[in-house]
């Protein structure tokens, strides 16, 4: 196994990232942000490797070298999008913690919101998707989605254990997934059903005593 360079070691030691790693996430980011115009401007199917390569402004081998092939550069943007989409539910949730209901409505009501503006979800929603982009927001997304809430979960109310967190996270990421897939109405109001529905649940989740 090789051994980190003396002058990684020293910036990791400092907190610094080192400059290869910090070069590389910059040019992730600004390829997936080149694959998000494109598919924002002409969807994902018409989307062409070549075209990401010069929105991007790097070259085509740069591309493959970084992500190998066109599957694997949608699975590093649906995981990016649903990245996004779950930090910002996770700032809703995180402020409107002293009322657990009202957080799961908030949470669940932006979250249909911000995904109804999701080129992933819009090429799914009219049926403009191939299976493998489906299988992709409703597998990885989902599972990303769900272990990313089930610690929230917990980390916001201590009551709730992880096993009952995870339930509860498991939930909600698939009533969420289901609903931006097939909408059905506005998003205030399907949060606010979800939230009366699930809440025995999550009242008797509360009620419990502390998990340390």
């Amino acid at each position: 196994m090789s051994q980190p360079s003396r002058g990684a070691a020293r910036a990791a030691a400092a907190g610094r990232t080192p400059f290869q790693t910090a070069t590389r996430t910059l040019l992730r980011d600004t390829v997936l942000t080149a694959v998000d115009q494109l598919a924002r401007a002409r969807g994902w199917p018409a989307t062409t490797m070549a075209d990401v390569a010069a929105t991007a402004g790097v070259s085509r081998q740069t591309l493959y070298n970084e992500f190998g092939s066109r599957p694997a550069l949608v699975e590093a943007y649906v995981e990016r999008e649903i990245e996004s989409l779950i930090a910002h539910v996770s700032v809703a949730v995180r402020d409107n913690a002293d009322d657990a209901h009202r957080a799961l409505r908030t949470a669940f009501a932006l979250f249909l919101r911000l995904a109804s503006d999701e080129p992933v979800v819009q090429l799914i929603v009219s049926d403009a998707a191939d299976a493998e982009l489906h299988r992709l927001l409703t597998t990885l997304g989902s599972a990303l989605a769900t272990d990313r809430m089930a610690t929230l979960i917990p980390e916001v109310w201590p009551q709730v254990g992880p096993d009952d967190g995870r339930l509860l996270a498991q939930s909600l990421v698939r009533l969420a997934i289901s609903h931006a897939l097939v909408p059905g109405g506005d998003p205030a109001q399907t949060a606010s059903d979800v939230s009366r529905m699930l809440a025995p649940f999550v009242d008797q989740l509360l009620s419990a005593p502390t998990v340390r």
